[in-house]
């Protein structure tokens, strides 16, 4: 791998003028600068992080805050995240914020710290005033991704968790389904508030046609939606004909546990979902559900945290619906 004093060597400068090339600081004559970067094109050579944040005075990295690393869903916003820093030349910090808001708080002033250039924040714990406080209290900007907020939060990049619900639910009413179950954690996050007020609007909104929903709480997780559903079974509840379930995962969970009770899926009770995980297509039945393109959003959210750290102008929040993907999970009453 070349170093610098390659780079010196090859064209005849000083260690401090490839320096100045590199940080883009002090006087370096055009043609001088033209065959500095050539010879570092030519010789594959790439800057040490280090050595350009020293010199620019800050950590030439944008932070990222994620309140939980389980799952698919967080596995796929992270590896963007990092494929995205990399292509813009940054280094990724990340900090765990726990799922609490304290440590959420704790890992934003962390990255700070450290300078950071930007931070990227997933918050599930933290109130819209605290996160308003937070923008206003820290010097560098905030790319809140997940959630809608105002412009005194910062950028905000989510996904509309209740048309999301919306999708699911209605498609098991056009099958004929009219006694609904909603598997989900209590509503202590904007994304599972969201979402359980968007089956419940579902309801409402189709009551008329003779459409009716139950509760049943299931936290999020293969094993919680399986334990949750082997109790609420155990308990005598009627799921009716069927289930929308807040995550993929507590609905992978569900149908174990209901083929461990005798209940076929999708003969005798049609389930769906949102999240498109990965292995959602792999398990029997291939499970209907709605996708979030975490991906999509993730890379939409680096793009604009280097828009920040060059511009400083923020766009407009923005929000991204998901698309109902059927698969054999679920069929008509």
């Amino acid at each position: 791998m070349a170093t610098i004093n390659d780079v010196c060597r090859a064209a005849g400068v000083s260690k401090a003028t490839v320096s100045r090339v590199i940080n883009g600081t002090g006087q370096v004559r055009q043609s001088t600068r033209e065959k500095v970067e050539a010879v570092m094109k030519q010789l594959d050579y790439r800057p040490s992080a280090v050595a350009q944040a020293l010199a620019n005075q800050s950590g030439n990295s944008i932070g990222l805050v994620i309140s939980d690393f389980t799952g698919g869903y967080f596995g796929s916003l992270l590896k963007q995240a990092s494929v995205s820093a990399e292509s813009m030349g940054k280094q990724l910090l990340f900090a765990d914020g726990h799922n609490n808001a304290e440590d959420e708080l704790k890992a934003v002033h962390s990255l700070v710290e450290k300078k950071c250039d930007i931070i990227v924040l997933y918050s599930r714990k933290l109130t819209c005033e605290q996160v308003i406080a937070l923008n206003h209290s820290v010097p560098i900007p905030i790319v809140n991704v997940g959630r809608v907020l105002p412009k005194d939060a910062g950028y905000s990049i989510a996904f509309d968790q209740s048309d999301a619900i919306k999708k699911a639910g209605t498609h098991l009413i056009q099958l004929g389904h009219t006694h609904l179950s909603y598997m989900g954690p209590e509503p202590s996050t904007p994304t599972s508030k969201l979402r359980l007020e968007g089956f419940l609007k579902l309801v409402e909104d189709h009551a008329q046609q003779g459409v009716n929903g139950d509760i049943y709480p299931s936290s999020f997780g293969f094993e919680e939606g399986y334990l949750a559903t082997k109790q609420h079974l155990s308990n005598g509840q009627d799921f009716g004909t069927a289930i929308v379930a807040a995550a993929d995962d507590i609905a992978i969970g569900c149908i174990k546990a209901l083929k461990e009770h005798g209940i076929r899926v999708p003969e005798d009770i049609s389930i769906v979902s949102i999240d498109n995980d990965a292995c959602s297509s792999f398990i029997s039945p291939p499970l209907t559900t709605v996708n979030i393109p975490i991906k999509h959003i993730t890379e939409r959210a680096m793009t604009v945290a280097k828009q920040l750290i060059e511009t400083g102008q923020p766009p407009e929040p923005e929000i991204y619906t998901g698309e109902l993907i059927i698969r054999d999970s679920a069929i008509a009453k």
